[in-house]
């Protein structure tokens, strides 16, 4: 068999469009996900004219919503953080867009800096903090939509028994 009969065997390459699926609208692998989140990154015009920075809290704002996700815009000031915390069901992707947010695990600690990413699966406990000097911008995508963001008391701080 030489490989002339094989390709005559595959059929005409131009054809095989119609077998492929069509473009998705919206998102529905982890690397779409991604992608999206690079993609929102990447428009600088669609998101900056939306940060504020709070004194007292982070600031957030709902970006966007689609079919089983939702996209997420936060500011941080430096001293700012999340608390110790997981995302229930669902899944996420965060970006950082500008500054660095420093992410505490039980697996240690990660600096992201502006275009850094982490991708986290349901149940992922983590904290993240502005430990630096200037602010920070991040957007965070979680597919299902966030219904629940239970908070985790922090490994350092052991529970004791009082006897009197």
């Amino acid at each position: 068999m030489n490989s002339d009969n094989d390709l005559q065997i595959a059929g005409d390459i131009l054809e095989v469009p119609h077998l492929l699926q069509p473009p998705r609208e919206h998102p529905a692998t982890v690397a779409e996900f991604a992608g999206l989140a690079r993609s929102i990154a990447a428009d600088r015009d669609q998101w900056a004219h939306l940060v504020r920075f709070d004194a007292t809290t982070r600031w957030y704002h709902r970006l966007r919503t689609g079919p089983g996700y939702e996209v997420w815009l936060l500011s941080w000031l430096p001293g700012q953080g999340s608390g110790r915390h997981d995302h229930g069901r669902s899944s996420g992707v965060l970006t950082v867009l500008e500054g660095t947010l420093t992410e505490h695990t039980v697996r240690g600690t990660r600096a992201l800096a502006a275009g850094g990413q982490r991708v986290f699966a349901p149940g992922y406990v983590h904290e993240v903090v502005n430990d630096a000097l200037e602010p920070a911008v991040s957007l965070h995508v979680y597919h299902p939509g966030l219904t629940e963001m239970p908070m985790h008391a922090s490994p350092n701080c052991a529970a004791r028994t009082v006897t009197a």
